[in-house]
């Protein structure tokens, strides 16, 4: 099969290695930012100094008297250190584009230990393989993985991370394109909202969860003992650990609603229209911002666009402005409509509510004007009942 009839897709797993093996991840984990910083440092000062650039071979022969200054040869990677250095040139790269572009440049900095969390190895069977049902590594050994489902396709890199106290492995592998899903003849425009998560063209609201203020009250609970506990102790890195795990578990569940919802909008619709939010402009505002962030706007669009490639439907983002505030009927512009506008009517008969008649525009500017139901789409039930629940009876909630 050939590489343009396949596709990169990213598999998570959680690793469950021993103490030992626990500790030598560890130790490749601090020389790897070792290594960073000191790469970092080199093209710094190289610069400052000398008016010297520093290329990435340069980089790479830095990273190979590196392993062999401090003797962890038989720890660190040669190839993972090379990936190392690699990530110090992409930030330098990344620096210059943004300021070619007129951009907040961002220097890259250097890593402290709560700030590098990931190491590679960036082939495949080469210092890390698969070995039955564990993960071998290089340095590390035969480590124990939670396979929670099968993997596909062919590994290519695998990459460590650490999150929230928890090891994982993310492989990145190339799978061939799946078909197309058959065609239903169905479009709908989504309005984003707070108060419902989406609104379709056909009026259905879906609610939104809001996870992670379901959880602030715990989470507030936490960072206060955070906050008192002194810097340094055992104490405080438990408690540290502790509000790290809660927010992940917020990320976590946001996630997987946002994902079954986006599973059922590409399973039942051929074109999806929503807007073309400007969401970093939108949360300076103080008052929406948490419940903005709280929505997972801006993982729905991306992640809806990904699925919906590759289950070959159409995304459409339309310009945004005064999608509430015209008639989806005649195109009038409503007169004294603000926030707290919630049903509007107009002179031509139009009554209907707000998100709905935003939905109506959306649709429409996509070019598309048949508005479609959401019948019997399997949604995630929204406050985490387990339940599975139809767009219309999200409505009822």
């Amino acid at each position: 099969m050939s590489e343009s009839s396949k596709s990169i897709q990213v598999f998570k797993y959680r690793l469950y290695p021993s103490h030992v093996q626990e500790q030598n991840l560890y130790r490749v984990l601090d020389y790897a930012r070792n290594l960073y910083n000191m790469a970092l440092a080199e093209r710094k000062y190289a610069y400052q100094l000398e008016g010297r650039k520093v290329t990435l071979a340069d980089t790479e022969q830095l990273a190979k008297r590196y392993r062999a200054t401090f003797c962890c040869e038989a720890i660190l990677f040669s190839q993972t250190a090379q990936s190392v250095v690699k990530q110090v040139d992409l930030a330098y790269q990344s620096f210059f584009r943004r300021v070619k572009a007129g951009q907040k440049p961002g220097y890259p900095r250097f890593k402290g230990r709560n700030r590098f969390n990931s190491f590679e190895f960036k082939q495949f069977g080469n210092g890390a393989q698969l070995d039955g049902k564990r993960l071998k590594l290089f340095g590390i050994g035969r480590v124990s993985v939670r396979w929670h489902r099968p993997i596909a396709g062919t590994i290519k890199t695998v990459r460590i991370l650490l999150q929230a106290g928890k090891w994982y492995a993310s492989f990145t592998c190339a799978v061939p394109t799946p078909k197309p899903l058959p065609e239903t003849g169905r479009v709908v425009g989504l309005d984003m909202g707070i108060s419902a998560l989406i609104t379709t063209s056909d009026g259905e609201k879906v609610d939104n969860p809001s996870f992670y203020r379901a959880g602030h009250k715990k989470l507030r609970l936490l960072q206060r003992k955070l906050a008192r506990a002194k810097r340094g102790s055992a104490n405080r890195s438990q408690v540290l650990l502790a509000v790290q795990r809660h927010q992940e578990r917020v990320a976590n569940q946001r996630r997987d609603y946002l994902n079954k919802l986006i599973y059922a909008l590409v399973q039942h619709f051929d074109g999806i229209a929503l807007e073309d939010l400007s969401i970093r402009n939108m949360v300076r505002n103080k008052h929406l911002s948490k419940s903005i962030l709280d929505s997972g706007w801006g993982y729905f669009a991306d992640h809806l666009c990904g699925q919906a490639e590759s289950a070959g439907r159409t995304v459409k983002f339309v310009d945004p402005r005064n999608t509430s505030k015209c008639c989806s009927n005649c195109g009038a512009v409503f007169q004294d409509f603000d926030l707290s506008t919630r049903w509007v009517t107009c002179a031509c008969g139009l009554s209907l509510d707000r998100d709905h008649n935003a939905a109506l525009n959306i649709l429409r500017r996509a070019g598309w004007v048949t508005p479609v139901r959401l019948k019997t789409a399997p949604l995630p039930a929204p406050k985490g009942t387990g339940k599975r629940i139809s767009a219309s009876e999200a409505t009822r909630l």
